[in-house]
């Protein structure tokens, strides 16, 4: 009998049933991973480091030590330094004692040379006047402005300018005028002081002869004289050695004062050496409190 090749049989795999939310991939994944793996890490490091590390309360005294130790390290080193720096401290002071000191007696020395200087000066012009013999007192008169004199030296004329409101506008100083190119007493101060010191003798101003009594002022417009005022223009006259006092005068610190204000406000000036001037008398010298020294109170 012709039996029928018989066939292996065949073994069936068994298939996973799908799941039902097969389809939902994304939904799915974000439900199996609700909690991010950054957050869960940390979590996990957390855990790791309260189970094997310091109590809180441990590492805070632990801080708190190291910060006083560092505190106390701190003052320690500033100490040792101050301790150092004391004995540069102590002698720089010394230092600037000593200097002290010594500037203190150079100071000492030059006022006794002073005091020296003015007793020898004070002893040759004894001299001088000792050598006059009758004639000391017209020699007073002359110094003191008593009495009238007469000799070379040079006339200056110091006028306003013609413009009045001359110059660049602004006033000079703070006198409170408008009107720059008008002379103002100060002007006439530093006129006379630089004729003494260019070695005027005697000094007038307008006819009025000045003494160690005499004051130049303002009232208004006015420049006065021992309380007398005077109209421009202002006649200056000085005794002295004519050519030798113009020059100082003009080369002076108040000689180029007068020639700044005759450039910048047209204040005019004119300046000449004389062989022949007369100077009045002061109208009057009157010495209230200083007393002359005698020779018996010298002593």
């Amino acid at each position: 009998m012709c039996g029928m090749p018989q066939q292996p049989p065949v073994r069936s795999t068994p298939t996973r049933p799908v799941r039902p939310d097969a389809s939902m991939s994304l939904l799915t994944n974000v439900m199996d991973h609700s909690l991010d793996d950054g957050y869960a890490e940390a979590a996990a490091r957390k855990r790791a480091e309260g189970a094997g590390g310091l109590p809180r309360t441990l590492r805070a005294k632990l801080g708190l030590a190291t910060g006083l130790v560092l505190a106390a390290l701190v003052v320690t080193v500033g100490a040792a330094q101050a301790r150092v720096s004391a004995p540069v401290i102590a002698k720089e002071r010394e230092e600037l004692i000593d200097r002290v000191e010594g500037e203190t007696a150079a100071a000492d020395e030059l006022e006794r040379k002073v005091d020296e200087l003015r007793a020898e000066v004070g002893a040759r012009q004894r001299e001088a006047l000792a050598s006059t013999g009758d004639d000391a007192s017209d020699l007073m008169g002359v110094l003191s402005g008593a009495v009238a004199v007469r000799g070379p030296g040079v006339k200056l004329v110091v006028d306003d300018a013609k413009d009045v409101s001359a110059g660049d506008g602004r006033p000079r100083g703070t006198s409170g005028f408008a009107d720059t190119g008008r002379v103002r007493d100060r002007d006439m101060q530093r006129v006379v002081n630089g004729l003494w010191e260019a070695g005027a003798e005697a000094v007038s101003i307008n006819g009025r002869r000045l003494t160690a009594l005499s004051a130049i002022r303002a009232a208004g417009d006015a420049v006065l004289v021992d309380n007398k005022p005077l109209v421009p223009p202002y006649t200056v006259l000085a005794l002295g050695d004519g050519e030798r006092l113009r020059d100082g005068f003009r080369d002076s610190a108040d000689g180029l004062y007068l020639n700044a204000l005759q450039q910048n406000y047209g204040i005019r000036t004119a300046l000449s050496a004389k062989d022949d001037l007369r100077l009045p008398a002061a109208p009057s010298v009157i010495v209230r409190t200083a007393q002359p020294i005698t020779e018996k109170g010298t002593s």
